[in-house]
């Protein structure tokens, strides 16, 4: 009897590790991986995301490291790590990443982001909706009235970036080129981020006027409807001028979208090439990652948990990034 029972625990050890082989062969395919998680919210849910279909869906031992933009890129492409960097904003470092490209040390696996990087003036949807000429920059110039200034009546308010960030010298210089100055407006600086996003939110929740400065990804453009201003165009010969505080002549221009990128190290594309694939595939809607981080900061979930959500109530995002048996591996992790 003993032999018996000796004997199927043998034959039932020696099935489950043919069953386990495949899953093991793919996890030594793939290896440890390496992800920076950069410290704004939406990087930081994308680095979470990765990590979760590459460990659930390819086997992989993904972990995530802190990261930022300028020190990641230099890391990257001196000593070969992190593997992956999922929201790289590549103007502080563009030379840097051409040249590490060039000379095949890392790769730009895909735009992250749909629509870009995104920075502009809005208004309320629901001024435009009564105003429809507020939806271009001469219909904002033509009525200030519609912007009050509590602090200087019969001024209207730009509601610009805080002191430090670098658009408020673009906005500064935009200001001037539009003549928004004479036409009767006023640049008002709002302390910090979260005064600015504060700014939006009140007059937003309470329908009052507002004219600012933002940007996307956000959670305050997933929660609110707001209208980039129109009738502005970017001119490449004339940014730089805009973006230095002594420039001499500002002309009429527009922030630029810009491409935001997921780099990888050259080793872990080769060495992990089934995994290197879904990180190739990777495109968000804009719109997309705007409500996740909206539903973030209204749930006040991590990054890990934004990261969940977004699998759990984008599947036809993200399912088309991979094949359909590691789609099933994630779905039943998750």
């Amino acid at each position: 009897m003993k032999t018996l029972i000796a004997g199927a625990a043998v034959a039932l050890a020696s099935s489950l590790a043919m069953l386990a082989a495949p899953s093991t062969a793919r996890a030594a395919d793939c290896g440890d991986v390496s992800i920076a998680e950069m410290s704004w919210n939406s990087a930081a849910m994308l680095a979470h995301m990765q990590k979760i279909i590459l460990n659930e869906g390819y086997g992989c031992d993904a972990e995530l490291v802190p990261g930022d933009t300028v020190p990641t890129i230099t890391s990257m492409t001196e000593k070969g790590e992190p593997d992956l960097a999922p929201e790289i904003w590549p103007n502080a470092a563009k030379e840097v990443i051409a040249k590490a490209v060039d000379e095949g040390r890392i790769k730009v696996a895909t735009h992250t982001l749909e629509d870009g990087g995104q920075e502009g003036w809005f208004v309320p949807s629901y001024m435009v909706e009564e105003h429809p000429e507020l939806a271009t920059i001469e219909g904002i110039k033509a009525n200030p009235d519609l912007f009050p200034d509590a602090e200087e009546p019969g001024k209207g308010r730009f509601y610009t970036c805080p002191a430090g960030w670098q658009c408020q010298i673009v906005n500064e210089n935009l200001f001037e080129a539009y003549g928004l100055d004479e036409a009767g407006y006023t640049m008002f600086d709002p302390g910090s981020g979260p005064g600015l996003a504060g700014a939006i939110a009140k007059a937003y929740e309470r329908r009052e006027p507002i004219f600012a400065y933002y940007f996307e990804p956000t959670a305050v453009l997933g929660k609110y409807d707001m209208v980039m201003i129109g009738g502005m165009e970017h001119d490449p010969e004339t940014w730089d001028c805009v973006t230095q505080r002594d420039c001499a002549d500002p002309r009429p221009n527009m922030y630029p979208s810009s491409d935001v990128l997921t780099v990888a190290t050259t080793r872990f594309a080769e060495s992990a090439p089934e995994a290197y694939g879904f990180v190739e595939s990777v495109t968000v809607p804009n719109d997309v990652i705007n409500a996740v981080l909206a539903w973030q900061e209204d749930s006040q979930a991590t990054a890990e948990g934004a990261a969940v959500h977004f699998l759990q109530e984008y599947p036809d995002v993200w399912t088309g990034w991979v094949p359909a048996d590691v789609a099933e591996k994630v779905k039943a992790a998750l």
